[in-house]
């Protein structure tokens, strides 16, 4: 019976590892397609039908280049820290809270954040072992970004674990039945929309890649496989933070054309601040961060405790 058991959760890892991928795939399509719009131009419509394709021939394009490696790197841990980032960004996705035949967490929240503290070492270990300058002040500023915004994403987090007092994903669908928490904690959701978007590197807060003056950051000195791990590494996590949000704020989680509706609109608001929004000043970032963000989380986090304890 056990090992019945054992052969149906990995048939169901493996669809959901294969289901993530595939999604990754097609969110790059969408990136691609939407700012080619924004700026007046097609995007990929040549490969396939409106080129439904393109995502398969990046993919064969980008794992059979040949890959490089500077002479001065420190080889094992320069090789290996793209598949780690990779391995940590699906391993998140075993949190989402399944109906039948898988996994499921009463401590989810906590899992969440030991794998996205752990996915600040890929990135450091990455610019690091590089033993190139450009990709160290990279990382330095990739692992400094992450820290500062996720104090404030937990103290967040906190104050919507405070009102359902579980750590299972599948508790905030039971307590948004009436009312979704986007309404109850307005604020607060802004703030976790634009750390989400610190913490996957993404525009407006992509410093860890400022192509300006880093030229591609952390990232400079991979090719082909390396790259394209920490490509999909990046866009699972954007995807998966989309997914969050819509558990956290947006409902909860259920198998219906709606949930999928607002995962897609969340997921489109990443790539449409990356169209429409400038890169953001470092010292302003920081200052955010731990000037603004973390005082708002944390009375937040005090009001609610105090409705709690008084509601009781």
């Amino acid at each position: 019976m056990f090992i019945k058991d054992m052969i149906v959760v990995f048939i169901g890892v493996l669809f959901l590892i294969i289901g993530v991928l595939i999604g990754v795939a097609f969110l790059t399509l969408l990136e691609r397609k939407v700012l080619g719009y924004i700026q007046i131009r097609k995007g990929p419509n040549k490969v396939g039908m409106l080129g439904i394709l393109q995502p398969f021939s990046d993919a064969i394009k980008l794992f059979t280049k040949e890959q490089i490696y500077p002479s001065f790197s420190n080889y094992l841990i320069y090789y290996f820290s793209p598949v780690i980032s990779f391995i940590l960004s699906l391993f998140i996705w075993v949190l989402i809270p399944y109906f039948f035949n898988m996994v499921t967490f009463n401590l989810g929240v906590l899992f969440f954040f030991c794998c996205t503290s752990l996915g600040v070492y890929s990135v450091m270990i990455a610019g690091w072992s590089s033993n190139s300058n450009y990709s160290l002040l990279g990382g330095l500023r990739a692992v400094a970004q992450t820290i500062s915004y996720e104090v404030s994403l937990a103290l967040i987090f906190m104050s919507s674990i405070v009102m359902v007092m579980d750590f299972n994903l599948m508790s905030f669908f039971y307590y948004q039945q009436l009312l979704w928490f986007l309404l109850l904690m307005f604020p607060l959701c802004l703030c976790w929309l634009s750390s989400m978007l610190a913490e996957t590197n993404r525009t407006p807060f992509d410093f860890a890649e400022g192509e300006s003056e880093l030229v591609s950051g952390f990232n400079i000195e991979y090719s082909s496989g390396g790259f394209a791990l920490i490509f999909l590494a990046e866009y699972s996590s954007i995807l998966f933070m989309s997914f969050l949000y819509v558990i956290v704020y947006l409902g909860g989680y259920d198998l219906s054309f709606f949930f999928y509706l607002k995962l897609t609109m969340v997921s489109f608001m990443f790539i449409w601040v990356r169209g429409t929004l400038p890169r953001y000043r470092y010292d302003k970032l920081m200052y955010l961060a731990w000037k603004s963000y973390l005082p708002i989380s944390l009375n937040f986090l005090i009001l609610f405790m105090g409705l709690k304890i008084f509601l009781m």
